[in-house]
């Protein structure tokens, strides 16, 4: 396999590192690049395994200025980008959506600006991956789901910059010729997630028995992917797929969110030695978020017959060993739960 220079934004976080720890693993003739900006989200403790490993370079900067892109390109010479970061939380998105603009619409735009320049002398040997999600394609009612060629309906700032930053990508592509290929992923779970994200504030809030707060009544549908299938599917799509494509990932698993905590506070009695029904006494109904999509569910068809691609776990299986990493890597998890998310905590779910 050719060598190359492969520059993964938001390697820190939860998706990208494990999206990076995969590559630096598997493809050793790679040097993998991971630039991160250590936001509230972004633990370089999520990664810290492979911090030492000869093929991997961590670089903290941020997407918004793009003369230190520039600077980076210009010193590493990168041969594709796989584009994770961004800001993802929509509860932070109603709160802040400029932030939202600054970091997934105007940051894309400064990496694809940058790629650009480096590479109109040899297009063809470059990739741009871009990282999104299926909340661009708005919500569903009780049948359907999301294909590749389902229209965009935003319905959060979150979800809006995101179906932005997919359209200029596309753009870039038709316009100026850039290498791209999109894949859009449902929701995502397991080790390392920052805990303002559903299944790990509830594990948190379980271990301390603290109120697990549900929007509404919980009968919002998501379809639920295990981080590290994820991981996969985006190293399949990165070598396998044709450029100009897009790729729906999911899990072929939908869960109401309350059956989810049901489930979810089962496995956490059984885990924790506590008397059945004990967590689920925890659940609180608080009061609904602002413009909240009933549904999500993805057509996983193309990716599944194109590439190969399918889930290697169940949900039970990937809740069972989420819950067990949980378990025994307290630390962590209270490493991050710091002044500032306990402030942001309290605002939003209080």
């Amino acid at each position: 396999m050719k060598k190359k220079n492969i520059l993964i934004t938001g390697g820190a976080g939860f998706i990208g590192s494990h999206v990076v720890r995969l590559f630096v693993n598997k493809y050793p003739e790679y040097h993998i690049f991971n630039l991160d900006v250590l936001s509230y989200a972004g633990n370089l403790e999520n990664i810290k395994d492979i911090e030492k490993a000869e093929n991997y370079t961590f670089l903290r900067a941020d997407l918004v200025h793009e003369n230190i892109l520039d600077d980076l390109f210009h010193k590493y010479n990168f041969d594709a980008v796989i584009h994770l970061a961004a800001e993802s939380h929509v509860d932070r998105s109603i709160s802040d959506p400029l932030a939202f603009v600054k970091t997934n619409v105007i940051g894309t735009m400064n990496l694809m600006n940058v790629c650009l320049r480096y590479w109109k002398d040899n297009l063809s040997d470059k990739l741009f991956y871009h990282i999104s999600t299926d909340e661009v394609y708005g919500t569903l009612g009780q049948d359907g789901l999301f294909t590749e060629e389902h229209p965009y309906q935003p319905n959060s700032p979150y979800s809006a910059s995101k179906a932005s930053s997919d359209h200029f990508v596309r753009a870039y592509g038709e316009t100026y010729g850039l290498p791209y290929i999109i894949s859009n992923c449902s929701n995502n779970y397991g080790p390392n997630q920052f805990p303002e994200k559903l299944i790990p504030l509830f594990i948190n809030n379980s271990i301390h028995q603290k109120p697990l707060p549900v929007y509404g009544d919980g009968k919002y549908t998501r379809d639920w992917l295990y981080v590290k299938d994820h991981a996969a599917a985006i190293d399949l799509i990165f070598h396998e797929a044709k450029q100009k494509e897009t790729y729906n990932i999911g899990g072929f698993n939908e869960w109401q969110n309350i059956d989810l905590i049901h489930l979810l506070c089962e496995i956490m009695d059984r885990k924790l030695e506590r008397e059945k029904g004990t967590t689920a006494a925890l659940i609180t109904q608080v009061k609904d978020r602002p413009g909240h999509d009933k549904r999500y569910a993805i057509d996983a068809t193309k990716i599944n017959t194109k590439l190969g691609w399918k889930p290697s776990v169940t949900f039970e299986e990937g809740l069972e060993e989420t819950v067990d990493w949980y378990l025994q890597n307290t630390v962590w998890l209270e490493n991050i739960i710091n002044g500032e998310y306990m402030a942001y905590y309290k605002k939003h779910y209080s």
